[in-house]
């Protein structure tokens, strides 16, 4: 598995059907495991959009890097 359940993951490409597009986030609830040679797949939720579940493949999401957080000098 590439991507860790209750991860926040990134969309790469835009899914028309659902109107959400390239770089939406959202957080992966579920993990289909293929057979090998087969692309994994989840199921993504928190796209701000209620009641909804989009079944992605492996391929079309991408991790979110958390911010690099840089300290100001103290005086």
């Amino acid at each position: 598995m590439k991507f860790e359940i209750f991860s926040q993951v990134a969309l790469r490409e835009d899914i028309p059907k659902y109107n959400l597009k390239k770089g939406a986030t959202a957080t992966i609830v579920e993990h289909y495991q293929m057979p090998e040679g087969e692309e994994d797949g989840y199921s993504l939720e928190g796209f701000n959009v209620e009641a909804i579940t989009v079944e992605v493949a492996e391929s079309q999401i991408e991790s979110i890097k958390a911010p690099v957080l840089q300290l100001g000098k103290l005086s």
